[in-house]
């Protein structure tokens, strides 16, 4: 049976009249409306707000009628209560001021009971899946382990992650004991996400790509299957997006999940040979090509859509999240364009 969710029944692999379409970092810095609420309040204010969340997270849908909603959080929230303080820097990102430099270090992980020290983000998921019209899911998100040990080990972003990845060969059991912890709180966050009305989850490993295929499966597929394992419930598709595995997509596809997310490094058609049938594609517009013309942009999601074939099993995303000075219109242009056009295409053959 088919849900009322274009999106739902996409990730599941259903027929659908059209493509569903959302993009990753919707909810941002590009729109005037999410800058007029950053002006007045810092950036973890925002996030420990359930009111303000769900009015930036419904900024997009109000503005563009996306075919899902992503609450607005961060990766990073279940970090400060495992024991690492996190700082968002002007013009440099998130920042651990005692990141992990040895084993002894992964002594201070805190054990964390979600319900408690992240009541914020579950309520904030209540209240903005109350306030959706009923076709719009909301999907709720947690970040993978080695994206968020990448976070405590290098102490903020990194370009080389040879800090991380030190450690992960010099102290492979320490290191086994802090994605162990980051694995269970990653399960935990997205129960109490789908607890209060999320109808989707996303798994974000951002840079899972810096990693050769052999300690993917390692520090990547291993965890990121156990976390899909435990919060499968029936209805509730599972995301997985693990940017820069393009090589590798066959590894992500065996996370079990419902929805692989491919990014921009290769067609979907490629995505396709790599996962096999069965498991829905999500992506993969290059967010840069929202920063050109029309005349340009329209035939890049043109190659998106006949890369997906028919469209059967395939959510319209971009490879990463918009750029912050992307062009309000192009967004709004994108979104309808896929919503008028891909439904025409299938009634076509195309």
């Amino acid at each position: 049976m088919t849900t009322d969710s274009l999106f739902i029944d996409a990730c599941f692999g259903k027929p659908t009249p059209r493509t569903p379409i959302w993009l990753m970092r919707q909810a941002g810095r590009y729109m005037a409306e999410y800058r007029a609420i950053r002006a007045n309040v810092d950036f973890w204010t925002l996030c420990k707000t359930p009111e303000l969340c769900c009015e930036v997270t419904l900024q997009p849908i109000d503005a563009f009628g996306l075919d899902a909603a992503i609450i607005f959080s961060d990766l990073l929230v279940t970090l400060p209560p495992s024991g690492f303080d996190v700082e968002f820097v002007k013009n440099k990102g998130p920042v651990v001021h005692q990141p992990i430099n040895s084993a002894a270090d992964v002594d201070r992980l805190r054990p964390v009971d979600a319900t408690d020290a992240l009541a914020y983000v579950g309520e904030a998921v209540r209240v903005t899946a109350a306030a959706l019209p009923e076709n719009v899911p909301l999907i709720g998100f947690a970040g993978a382990p080695f994206t968020l040990a990448s976070y405590l080990i290098e102490g903020g972003s990194s370009k080389q992650f040879m800090k991380t990845k030190a450690f992960l060969h010099q102290e492979p059991e320490a290191a086994r004991r802090l994605f162990d912890h980051l694995a269970q709180v990653t399960i935990d966050l997205l129960k109490l996400q789908m607890d209060n009305g999320a109808r989707a989850v996303q798994i974000f490993d951002s840079w899972a790509g810096c990693l050769d295929p052999e300690d993917y499966a390692v520090w990547g597929l291993a965890y990121t299957k156990r976390i899909v394992d435990a919060v499968r419930r029936p209805g509730v598709p599972v995301i997985v997006f693990p940017k820069g595995t393009g090589n590798y997509l066959n590894l992500v596809a065996e996370t079990g999940a419902d929805v692989v997310g491919v990014d921009w490094t290769l067609s979907l058609a490629q995505a396709r040979e790599k996962v096999g049938p069965g498991v829905t594609l999500q992506g993969n517009l290059d967010p840069g090509r929202l920063l050109a013309p029309w005349s340009q942009l329209a035939p890049a999601i043109d190659r998106v859509l006949d890369a997906a074939g028919d469209g059967t099993g395939h959510v319209f995303n971009l490879g990463h999240g918009i750029y912050q000075y992307t062009p309000v219109d192009n967004v709004k242009r994108l979104v309808e364009y896929v919503q008028n056009t891909s439904g025409l295409r299938r009634s076509r053959g195309q």
